[in-house]
């Protein structure tokens, strides 16, 4: 598995990518994956984990930092616009389209994370997609309206409102509208926030078990307002009959998400549960990582006619 670091046009804005090819002799039409990366996170993270071993796997295969994010242009930094990361996707199948290795007409995505519920809404609105898989399904707009287990107090998200539409009127009148910072100092304090889902979340973006320096780890407060209205979900019918798989783990608070995305299917949809694992565990830990690949593996090579 070789990789190559390359860039496509996303409605105007450039994407950084790395493009990860099998080994051996070059190939022609090659089956191909575009593979999303968690909410503030980086290709270089577990969206790049993902794309290496399915690399090796014998698929072509492209992670890339969201538009706003990472290596990719963009501003403000931090961006977290819903209708923008279904549209990195699309512009990713366009980009796999031209190169040579690949098959045009054997093209899957994969989201990890915030990925999987927009990996979900591209392919209901992408034809050129053949097959969708998610790992720890999440949908952004839902885990801060409703929080990462579902059982959030409203009021919070309507304070978040507001301090989103407090840092507007501070951009409009020249000020530093500041951002949401998404991790405290410590993960005792994570804990406090969110638990163990918050201490796992902690370790993987802020220790040194996941840390990258271009994970910014924090949000323009624009994302925050821009999440009122999103519902990635509402397509998720209209990727039937195309097939739709989504492994979770059988610990993972957020689990809740992946099951209402399962439920509005109306094509073949499948949910492959991990023993054990956390939603965070499905990020990086290889006794998890390494089920969830085979499951891909299997599931892409049906539904792609992979070799």
């Amino acid at each position: 598995m070789n990789r190559t670091s390359v860039t496509f046009d996303s409605a105007g804005i450039t994407v950084a990518a790395h493009l990860y090819l099998p080994d051996g002799p070059a190939a022609a039409s090659l089956p191909a994956l575009v593979v999303g990366h968690p909410g503030t996170g980086v290709k270089e993270q577990t969206s790049g984990l993902y794309a290496g071993r399915l690399a090796e796997r014998g698929f072509v295969t492209l992670a890339f930092d969201a538009a706003f994010q990472g290596e990719s242009g963009g501003t403000p930094r931090g961006l977290e616009d819903p209708a923008q990361r279904v549209e990195d996707f699309k512009a990713a199948v366009s980009y796999l389209t031209t190169r040579p290795e690949v098959d045009p007409e054997r093209i899957g995505l994969l989201g990890v994370c915030a990925s999987g519920g927009y990996a979900l809404a591209a392919t209901a609105g992408d034809h050129r997609v053949r097959a969708v898989a998610t790992v720890s399904t999440a949908e952004p707009a839902r885990q801060f309206r409703f929080g990462a287990d579902g059982t959030q107090s409203p009021a919070v998200f309507q304070a978040l409102l507001d301090a989103a539409a407090a840092a507007r009127t501070a951009a409009a009148r020249g000020d530093d509208p500041g951002v949401m910072t998404m991790f405290p100092s410590t993960p005792e304090e994570a804990g406090a926030l969110g638990g163990a889902h918050g201490v796992e979340g902690w370790e993987y973006y802020c220790g040194p078990r996941g840390h990258h320096d271009r994970s910014a780890k924090f949000l323009a407060w624009e994302s925050i307002d821009r999440m009122a209205s999103s519902d990635v979900f509402h397509a998720v019918p209209l990727i039937g009959p195309r097939p739709m798989l989504q492994i979770l783990g059988e610990r993972a608070v957020t689990a809740w998400m992946g099951l209402e995305a399962h439920r509005r299917a109306t094509g073949p949809a499948e949910l492959h549960w991990i023993d054990g694992a956390s939603h965070v565990d499905l990020y990086d830990k290889p006794e998890y990582v390494g089920r969830a690949v085979e499951q891909l593996t299997k599931y892409f090579t049906e539904n792609l006619d992979a070799a």
